[in-house]
């Protein structure tokens, strides 16, 4: 039996090419889309797909009031905020509404069928595209100080965070891969990461992806 996902985003040719992505998946079928958020909470009522991929900034009702509405009737649906706000805010909102997870957008698209997969089987999901919206949430006036990262270590855990790998990090700050390697290695250190998930959470924990 292939998982059933539902597609809620207000960019057509986004969704047109999710779809064409998923076309050839034998295990993966968009069984429905939806351009807003009052279409995809009643059309996802009559469909109970497994997965919904749910956009958070779509005109109208918000994905994650959609969410909301969902939850109190379909408690156990799971649904993935798919976004490219890679931001604070966003992520503990998608928390407080019951999401699975909160995807980047800039995920390549082998990579988000797999969460899609792990998400429907239970399993764990290690992905630098995916927040764990397990963390704990911090109170929004609480304060917390920045370990003693250096200015550049402090970059290198931002575009980590963004989902780089080493190589587009080290063009990116004009730096060689093994330099990034290098920081990398302090930065886990420091702050005691074991993994790209935890070093997100800790890059929005101590403000560096807050957009101003």
């Amino acid at each position: 039996m292939s998982i059933r996902v539902f597609l809620a985003d207000d960019h057509p040719l986004f969704r047109a090419g999710l779809r064409l992505s998923f076309r050839d998946t034998d295990d993966l079928e968009i069984i429905g889309e939806a351009e807003n958020s009052f279409s995809a909470v009643e059309s996802i009522s009559q469909l109970f797909p497994d997965i919904v991929l749910m956009d958070v900034d779509m005109p109208g009702l918000s994905g994650l009031a959609a969410i909301r509405m969902l939850r109190k009737t379909m408690p156990d649906l799971k649904v993935l905020v798919l976004s490219s706000y890679n931001d604070t805010e966003y992520i503990q909102e998608s928390m407080r509404t019951g999401a699975v997870g909160y995807v980047l957008k800039s995920i390549n698209i082998d990579e988000l069928k797999q969460i899609i997969r792990s998400v429907h089987n239970n399993l764990p999901v290690i992905s630098a595209y995916l927040v764990n919206l397990a963390m704990e949430e911090a109170p929004r006036t609480e304060e917390r100080s920045m370990p003693d990262l250096t200015r550049r270590e402090e970059d290198v855990l931002k575009h980590l965070a963004q989902g780089m790998g080493n190589k587009e990090i080290a063009e990116t700050l004009y730096i060689s891969v093994e330099t990034v390697k290098s920081h990398v290695r302090n930065i886990y250190k420091k702050l005691e990461l074991k993994n790209r998930i935890e070093a997100s959470q800790a890059a929005m924990r101590y403000g560096l992806l807050i957009e101003s």
